[in-house]
């Protein structure tokens, strides 16, 4: 009864997200809520020492610095980008990709790895957006792409060490993290090439979109140059991320950029040295940056209230996230599921345990916290894969193969930050994230699985890595990436699709062809000639033209 409560509460609440019939934070309240009533009153439940209530408000007292550190970072990062800090770096990424989207989209990709070896979610995701956002928006390039693109580079990477769930997952099942990750790196690297390759597919959507409209990256990086003294400026004003690029802008504070940067760069390294809780890193640098930048207080007020509408949502979502998690433990549904999960394992599948674990970490990271899964679920799996023969390192391997979904759950408070920041809709984020990520954490499973550090039932690694498999492998992954391969050939032998620029355009082209048509004509010479006694000048082979306008035919004998 419990399982199948616990399972059917995360498919409610995910149908009222992906159909947008709630908002997300109503959501993440008002169904585990529901569930937890039901829970309670049919007496199904399995409740820890804290009970219910107690565990949810445990979990909003555990995500309170969480949501002190979003509630800050988004003051700093919105008032360095209203100061100019990006500006320079906006300007230095459209001069690197030219004039093609595709470009940019890859570009979004790189970036967002590049800031993700820090193993902070949340500040690849400040930098990623506070670089690239305007850039998106002024090109009419759907901001999604952004998100989508940032969201799977960073989740991807989130298995670095130093990211959380390795460390938690080595940890947990008394494993060296060396012994842990060293293994994975291949699958890793292969996971970031195959969000390139997805980013590039975007990019392409993205610039036909773009052709339609007829803009160009010449025409952003314009605007983004700083006009004459008295010039007029066409830039709208308003809170819009868009005119927050404004180089006439009022906030902006060129003489402090270089204290802005070393604030930023100290901020950042704090951030890497973990020598400070994160949140009063970010409250302190606030602090700072506005003082500094904003000096008369109605400034300092006005700057705050700019980026209201980001804090007031992502904070929300963190603390209704709370809800769902202290749901989840407080009526032991987390426990009940992984039992039951294991109970329908049938036996001659038992060593196919790692495969099997590498499977469900997409989904239950997904639906669960990674404390709740590594801490809650993971031990359980590990012990019973351990009556068929698996060794925990590889189950450790296998779970954190799920990185790249877990990292698009609403339960991520990075995410919840990305989607704000970006004012994205989180289900129009998911409907093209979601699958995206199941294919890159399927690419690292399968690679690990071909090196032989998940095994496979019962074939022995070295098979697994013989020259025969290895040819197999090759033979399957031609097979797989052709048809993407052939679609990309038949559009490189299409011809290019034409611009269009409107009826005026079209007219104009039109006039200027039938002249060059006409310029290539042969030119008769005039000659005068008599018909019915009436001086006639001949213009064409085709028939006469008389002082008056009148066409008339050629004469029966052929004299013009």
């Amino acid at each position: 009864m419990l399982i199948f409560l616990g399972f059917s509460m995360i498919a409610v609440f995910m149908y009222l997200i992906l159909t947008k019939r709630l908002a997300p934070t109503l959501a993440l309240i008002l169904v585990p809520l529901t569930f937890a009533l039901v829970v309670t009153a049919t007496g199904a439940g399995e409740p820890g020492e804290e009970g219910i209530v107690d565990s949810i408000m445990s979990s909003i007292a555990d995500f309170a610095p969480t949501a002190t550190l979003l509630f800050f970072a988004i003051i700093f990062f919105g008032t360095m980008i209203d100061v100019g800090l990006f500006d320079p770096l906006i300007r230095f990424i459209l001069r690197a990709v030219g004039h093609d989207p595709v470009k940019l989209v890859v570009c979004t990709a790189v970036l967002a790895g590049v800031v993700s070896l820090d193993g902070d979610g949340s500040t690849t995701f400040i930098i990623t957006v506070s670089a690239l956002l305007p850039i998106y928006l002024k090109l009419g390039m759907s901001p999604v792409v952004l998100t989508v693109v940032a969201n799977l580079a960073n989740g991807v990477l989130n298995i670095l060490p130093w990211g959380g769930p390795t460390i938690r997952a080595a940890t947990v099942l008394e494993v060296s993290p060396s012994a842990l990750f060293n293994p994975m790196v291949p699958g890793m690297v292969l996971g970031v090439a195959t969000v390139v390759v997805l980013a590039w597919f975007l990019g392409r959507s993205e610039r036909r979109r773009l052709m339609a409209s007829g803009r160009t990256l010449d025409q952003v990086a314009a605007s983004l140059r700083p006009s004459p003294v008295g010039a007029a400026t066409s830039g709208a004003g308003g809170s819009d991320i868009v005119s927050s690029l404004d180089p006439e802008r009022p906030t902006l504070r060129p003489k402090l950029i270089w204290f802005n940067l070393g604030l930023t760069v100290a901020l950042l390294a704090l951030l890497g040295l973990d020598v400070l809780p994160l949140a009063l890193v970010f409250v302190g640098a606030t602090a700072i940056a506005l003082v500094v930048n904003f000096p008369k207080q109605e400034d300092q007020l006005t700057a705050i209230k700019s980026h209201a509408t980001s804090i007031v949502s992502v904070v929300a979502m963190v603390f209704a996230a709370a809800v769902l998690v202290g749901v989840l433990s407080g009526t032991g549904m987390v426990t009940a599921m992984a039992h039951g999960i294991v109970a329908a394992v049938p036996e001659p599948l038992g060593p196919w345990f790692a495969v099997i674990t590498g499977l469900l970490s997409m989904p239950l990271t997904f639906l669960l916290t990674n404390d709740a899964f590594y801490f809650g679920i993971l031990p359980i799996l590990t012990e019973a894969a351990g009556h068929y023969g698996v060794a925990p390192v590889e189950m450790a391997r296998a779970s954190i193969v799920g990185q790249p979904v877990h990292m698009t759950s609403p339960l991520v408070p990075a995410l919840l930050l990305l989607v704000s920041l970006a004012r994205v809709n989180l289900a129009d984020h998911h409907k093209k994230v979601i699958w995206r990520s199941v294919v890159c954490s399927l690419v690292m499973l399968a690679t690990a699985i071909a090196l032989g550090f998940i095994p496979v039932g019962s074939v022995e690694p070295q098979l697994i890595r013989s020259p025969a498999a290895i040819a197999l492998y090759a033979v399957v992954a031609v097979i797989c990436l052709w048809p993407l391969v052939n679609r990309f050939l038949a559009r490189r032998r299409r011809p290019a699709p034409q611009v269009h620029r409107g009826p005026a355009h079209t007219l104009v082209e039109l006039a200027d062809e039938l002249a060059v048509d006409a310029a290539h004509l042969p030119q008769p010479e005039p000659v005068l000639a008599r018909t019915e006694g009436r001086p006639v000048l001949v213009l064409t082979e085709g028939g006469t033209r008389t002082h008056d306008g009148h066409v008339g035919p050629a004469s029966p004998s052929g004299n013009r």
